[in-house]
This record gives structure tokens, sequence and C-alpha cells, in this order.
């Protein structure tokens, strides 16, 4: 797998050329982080490339990012409490400082995070959790990426 896709998610996806796509929903996609130093990190990516902030789209467009949003909150929350015993919760996050693209970042936090950490937000870990190998995405996530997209399958309403 070649890491070009890296330089336009979204489009990738739409090409299914996106390896972390979970799933498609319905004003974007849901996909696992690149870095798992907290298992089960997700991304809500936007389906339209050019959208840069919520209040670009619709209002309509806007309670379906945001309702893909809590459904890929709630997936990755069961599928890590089924996985994880020392699962606390979920945190929810739009930043847009860095990508210029809209997409919403999923936390699971875990009581096993370190103390001063714990409580407060996830980028305040040290740089190298996200440039550290060990916590890259790859083949030993395969589980943890069914029990998510599994979870996204249960919640979303049958067509």
């Amino acid at each position: 797998m070649t890491d070009g896709w890296r330089a336009d998610r979204i489009n990738a996806a739409l090409r299914g050329a996106n390896p972390t796509v979970l799933r498609r929903l319905d004003a974007g996609f849901a996909v696992i982080g690149d870095v798992q130093f907290l298992p089960g990190y997700s991304v809500l990516l936007v389906d339209e490339p050019a959208v840069q902030r919520l209040s670009d789209l619709p209002k309509a467009r806007r309670l379906s990012f945001l309702s893909d949003m809590d459904l890929l909150g709630e997936a990755v929350e069961r599928a890590c409490r089924r996985l994880d015993p020392a699962f606390r919760r979920v945190n929810l996050e739009i930043l847009g400082n860095t990508d210029p693209y809209l997409h919403a970042h999923v936390w699971p936090r875990f009581d096993w995070e370190p103390p001063e950490l714990v409580g407060h937000p996830v980028w305040l870990y040290p740089p190298d959790r996200w440039s550290d190998e060990r916590f890259r995405l790859g083949a030993r996530h395969d589980a943890l990426r069914e029990a998510i997209g599994g979870e996204l399958d249960g919640l979303r309403p049958a067509v």
C-alpha cells in the first residue's frame, strides 16, 4: 500500500483508494486514525473536499455530518468498551487548525492513560506518540477496525 492517498484523503476515499476507510456514512467517511496510541482513534471526513468548516455546509448537510459524528462516536465507544475494560469515554472534536477540510476527531479515553494526561486534551501527549512506529496503524489493528465497523453497521438504520 502506497501512502499517496494521504495527500488527498477525501478524494482517495471517494475513489475507494483510502485504506483507512471503515464505512461510507451519509455525509462523509468514517476512517480509523493513522496513529493508535489510544486504540480506536477514528476520524470522520466530510465527503466534499472543498468544505473547510461546518458552516460551509447547508443546514441539512451540517446536521447530517454531526449525526455521522455522533454515530462514529457511539460505534467507537461500544467497540472500545467491549475490547478494553479500562475504557472511560469518547471525546469528540472538530478543530480545523491543521488540515484544510472539515473533519471530526473521535478519541477514546482509558483509565490506563498517564495520570497527568488522562483528564486533559489528547493534543498534550508527547510528540513521539504521533510518530512512533509502535503506534502506527497496521495489521495488528484489524480486529479493532472490524469491531468499529461492525458497530457502525449495527447502529445504522437498515435501508
